[in-house]
């Protein structure tokens, strides 16, 4: 006889708060796979990726008393892995910017590069000035002062999930900006971070 149970991220999260670690289990053998492709793709190091996915699984499983109902696991776990990504790119391109020598990094440094870096800064801060007033506040609480989901739904008296949405409204458009002048917001985000 052979039982299927339906899986929802709602009834998961519940066995999850009682410590079930089968429910982590399942979650784990659900997501893992695919979220590790995820990251192998940006990064193109097996190693690197395993252990970012099995860090957001950690995080997953600490966090869990904190979650609320309407949690969406895969949201979550890609969310996370995406920043653990830029995380691990800036590392490592501080690292290479350590090994250059001064002589390198004058050379890198010339009017055409500076005056690059200036238009891209330009063009972020004109996508983000085209953000509606409540969106932009929003997003510059969070990317540009690095502050978490819950201090800026505290300091903004608004719901989590409502800075969750206006977050993800605001990436979504500095995509279709940052991709209609012919750049990646990957690239952007890296280059001005």
């Amino acid at each position: 006889m052979k039982v299927v149970k339906e899986y929802s991220d709602r009834a998961c999260l519940e066995q999850l708060q009682n410590d079930n670690k089968q429910a982590f289990a399942l979650l784990f053998d659900l997501h893992a796979p695919t979220l590790c492709r995820f990251v192998h793709g940006y990064l193109k190091n097996q190693v690197e990726a395993e252990e970012i996915v099995q860090d957001c699984f950690v995080k997953l499983w600490e966090r869990r008393y904190e979650f609320d109902q309407d949690i969406v696991f895969k949201t979550y776990l890609y969310t996370s892995a995406y920043r653990a990504i830029l995380k691990n790119l800036r590392r490592h391109r501080y690292w290479v910017f350590e090994d250059y020598n001064d002589q390198l990094l004058v050379e890198e440094s010339s009017p055409s590069n500076v005056l690059e870096y200036q238009e891209l800064e330009q063009l972020y801060q004109s996508a983000v000035e085209q953000l509606p007033s409540r969106r932009r506040e929003i997003f510059v609480l969070s990317r540009q002062q690095g502050l978490s989901h819950a201090m800026i739904a505290k300091e903004l008296n608004i719901s989590v999930k409502c800075v969750e949405n206006q977050i993800t409204k605001a990436l979504k458009f500095l995509k279709v900006y940052f991709q209609a002048h012919g750049l990646t917001m990957m690239l952007v985000l890296l280059l001005l971070s």
